[in-house]
């Protein structure tokens, strides 16, 4: 008996032992507390409200409440900076954008991080759904028309952009062609001129454009998403229109400290996805104007490089800057 006893005691100490440089993590045990996830804009608005419908579908995946934290300011670079030094332990989770993963590293003279060495890529949440329209006056049917027509008069139509993912679409759309971009605070204030003729095209939300579209005060000419969105079925895709040169969208999803154990990654990953595919999590995010999709990590690590590559390739070969 002594003899099987201490076998038994030895596996047990195998079992347990952790290397060093790695946390101990038991797939029983963890989450044992509440989750911390830091989005980096306020309260009400579009990051915010996905980001809050997410949390609750993943709180009931999970079996622990996921407390949504607001850290506003520097485009969400201030939401990653206190995740990024977070503890690894996989109770403070971050809710990124483009705006703070991609656009902030490429467009800002002195990077704030490293985004592939002070995070670890956990899963997408997905994109927002985002339409090149044009005021119903315009006489353009097409993206083809709406180039030509540029293509025509250079420098005399002008476009309207409220964030970087807009302004570097557009510029990809538009490659050589020349209009006046005009720099917004907000989409609403860049319809309100669109809708009033001073703008003639503009990459808008999801949330905004539907209704106008539907009235009929603005035309829809493609989608930014990989496949059609629900919101305007009959708008077609880049790809449909063989706009091979339009990669930048704008996107979100979940990201950890660096060096968050590979084990506690993948719970979330795969939670994080089934969360994504719950019915009321779906249809509360259509509604936001997101298309909500999980991916591993790998996956989202393999998106994240590519849309970080292309909006770094378009702010060089555009010359963008950015105060």
């Amino acid at each position: 008996m002594r003899r099987r006893d201490l076998a038994l005691a030895a596996v047990a100490a195998l079992t347990t032992t952790v290397l060093p440089g790695t946390a101990a993590w038991s797939a029983d045990a963890y989450p044992n507390k509440p989750l911390r996830l830091i989005v980096g804009f306020a309260p009400g608005g579009g990051a915010d409200s996905l980001t809050r419908i997410i949390a609750e579908g993943l709180s009931k995946q999970l079996g622990q409440q996921v407390i949504v934290e607001n850290r506003p300011g520097a485009d969400g670079v201030l939401a990653a900076q206190a995740t990024s030094s977070a503890k690894p332990d996989g109770y403070t989770l971050l809710m990124g954008t483009n705006t703070a993963m991609v656009a902030a590293p490429t467009l800002r003279p002195t990077s704030p991080y490293d985004p592939f060495k002070a995070f670890t890529p956990i899963s997408s949440a997905g994109q927002f759904s985002m339409f090149l329209v044009v005021p119903s006056s315009l006489p353009v049917k097409s993206v083809n028309e709406l180039l030509a027509m540029v293509a025509a008069k250079p420098g005399a139509y002008n476009s309207a952009s409220s964030n970087s993912a807009s302004e570097l679409a557009m510029l990809q759309l538009l490659g050589e062609r020349k209009v006046v971009n005009a720099r917004y605070k907000g989409d609403m204030q860049a319809m309100t001129d669109l809708l009033g003729g001073q703008i003639h095209m503009m990459f808008t939300t999801g949330t905004l454009a539907p209704g106008f579209v539907k009235e009929g005060r603005i035309r829809a000419l493609v989608t930014l998403l990989p496949q059609r969105s629900g919101l305007l079925p009959d708008v077609p895709t880049g790809g449909e229109l063989g706009l091979g040169k339009l990669t930048i969208t704008p996107w979100a999803g979940f990201f950890g400290p660096p060096g968050l154990p590979q084990a506690i990654t993948d719970r979330l990953s795969q939670e994080l996805q089934n969360t994504l595919k719950r019915p009321d999590v779906h249809a509360q995010l259509v509604q936001q104007g997101f298309e909500g999709y999980g991916m591993s990590p790998a996956k989202f690590t393999e998106f994240f490089r590519t849309q970080y590559d292309a909006f770094g390739a378009t702010v060089r070969e555009h010359n963008v800057k950015f105060e």
